[in-house]
């Protein structure tokens, strides 16, 4: 390599040592210059073209992320389609530019007067929906958690001064070779997220269903007046006979056999008086029930009806009630075959689903840690649980109690009274020497006072002494003569006789998930 440089530099240092050869060279170089700068001109002359790839178009990266942020990028597709946003369906656009919709929930403390105005309506629109809402409907009967789907023109945007925005800044670019001009977007050195909302010219339309039986509309009419429309659903009625076997619980049973809970448990309440849900509960045991659920027209579950029928089948030997109201102004109750109300004067257990935990008697106690009596029954129910006045009386203590913690007595008629511990709080508006009907609820179970875990304490006091709730024997229901008793014993007629005629259902359709077989099965 070393050798062949040094021939070349010899041989071009011979060259350049004649006249001849130096004259070659001038030549040489003087002609490549010429040639490169008529070149050069040549190129000058040219129009200049993007470096970018075919049909695509050469845009400022910062401008492109101006136009983003806001929200140019309507304007950026017209003048440049690939940059457009990419749609599933671009039918799917508002056929009625100019009106929204949206839906307002009510929180916890809100009106719905204050709930529209946060959202942009006008005080005055408003006020007027309302007013037009409570020739029909009460407002207050309004709760937190009700939805309402509002219509209404979406207003062009005014600057806090009242006036329109103004033109936009500009800049030209150069699309697909040509020169174009686009919006510039302000830049106010921050990412600040602008929302999608616009503010609100005119409500159009509100509707809401304050029950699954009612529907609502308040509309604007084109005298800019407000009219509700109040549509209440014709409920379709259901009648159902069910019943199962009871392997561990009746309300268990009754879940497993598709009946309603609420129907379960006012079967639980009918049967209270006569029935200890913990002692005479065996495996084996059956029942059977004829009810009422009323349905929408499209087929969803609208509320309860009536048990006209219930019976349980417990070690053999069944308890029958029928129901029945001997008294249009008084509240209906349930009977025997003979005749005999159900209703005693106190309900065997308080609460619904309760477990007793502790019997009446001597016990050693697990906190104070020695034995003595224990003057009452104790249920286990979770934290919470609802408890129920055993009979109708008047609240003759409510407070602290020392090792009751939260306590309440109830006094009853005959020198009977009953008494609640270790409650977690009381039943709003209850006090000392208030009156309360047999099966309202006062109070909620807890574990105040000297208790190891959520359970209610329950006692039954004759005449002052504690005697044991599940031994005690109270009296009886009112018993049926005269025209009454003929006039139910009849009725009692057509209810065997509908009985005889109607399938007994031992899976009711689910009707939270099959709507079709419960219409089905009427």
């Amino acid at each position: 390599m070393t050798q062949s440089f040094v021939g070349r530099t010899r041989r071009l240092g011979a060259k350049l040592a004649t006249t001849d050869g130096r004259w070659a060279m001038v030549s040489s170089s003087v002609t490549f210059l010429v040639a490169g700068a008529v070149g050069w001109m040549a190129i000058g002359t040219m129009p200049l073209q993007p470096a970018v790839t075919p049909n695509r178009t050469s845009l400022p990266y910062e401008l492109f992320l101006k136009l983003v942020r806001s929200g140019g990028a309507h304007q950026l597709a017209s003048i440049a389609p690939e940059f457009a946003p990419q749609t599933q369906d671009q039918s799917a656009a508002n056929p009625t530019p100019g009106i929204e919709t949206r839906t307002v929930t009510l929180d916890p403390g809100d009106t719905l007067a204050g709930a529209l105005e946060d959202v942009g309506v006008s005080a005055q629109d408003a006020n007027a929906a309302i007013a037009a809402l409570g020739k029909d409907f009460n407002p207050r009967q309004l709760k937190a958690g009700m939805s309402f789907d509002i219509t209404y023109n979406v207003a062009p945007t005014i600057d806090a001064s009242g006036a329109k925005p103004a033109a936009p800044k500009t800049t030209t670019v150069m699309v697909n070779r040509k020169a174009v001009v686009v919006p510039m977007a302000e830049d106010n050195g921050d990412d600040a997220t602008e929302t999608n909302s616009q503010p609100i010219s005119r409500l159009l339309s509100l509707h809401f269903s304050p029950s699954i039986e009612q529907d609502i509309t308040i509309t604007r009419a084109t005298d800019d007046s407000f009219s509700a429309q109040n549509i209440q659903k014709a409920l379709e009625v259901h009648h159902h006979r069910a019943g199962a076997t009871i392997d561990s619980s009746l309300y268990l049973a009754g879940m497993q056999a598709g009946i309603p809970a609420d129907i379960v448990i006012e079967m639980i309440r009918m049967f209270s008086y006569k029935v200890d849900f913990q002692r005479d509960l065996q495996p084996g045991d059956n029942f059977e029930v004829y009810y009422d659920y009323y349905y929408t027209p499209e087929g969803q579950p609208a509320k309860i009806g009536d048990i006209s029928y219930a019976r349980m089948r417990l070690s053999g030997k069944d308890m029958v009630l029928y129901r029945y109201q001997p008294n249009p102004d008084d509240p209906a109750e349930y009977y025997d075959p003979k005749g005999q109300s159900a209703k005693g004067m106190l309900m065997k257990t308080p609460v619904d689903g309760a477990r007793i935990s502790s019997g009446f008697g001597s016990r050693f106690h697990p906190i104070l840690g020695y034995t003595r009596a224990h003057k009452g029954v104790d249920f286990a129910v979770p934290k919470g649980t609802p408890v129920m006045a055993a009979g109708a009386g008047m609240v003759n203590f409510m407070g602290w109690a020392s090792g009751y913690g939260n306590f309440v007595v109830i006094n009853h008629a005959n020198g009977y009274a009953t008494a609640y511990g270790h409650l977690s709080r009381f039943a709003s508006g209850m006090r000392r020497g208030a009156r309360v009907r047999q099966g309202q609820v006062f109070a909620y179970s807890g574990m105040t006072g000297l208790a190891t875990g959520p359970h209610l304490h329950y006692e039954i006091r004759a005449s002052g002494t504690q005697v044991n709730p599940l031994r005690v024997k109270m009296a009886e229901g009112r018993l049926l003569g005269g025209k009454d008793l003929r006039a139910f014993l009849a009725q009692r007629l057509k209810m065997d006789e509908v009985l005889a005629s109607t399938k007994l259902e031992t899976k009711v359709a689910d009707i939270s998930t099959d709507l079709r077989q419960a219409r089905n099965s009427r």
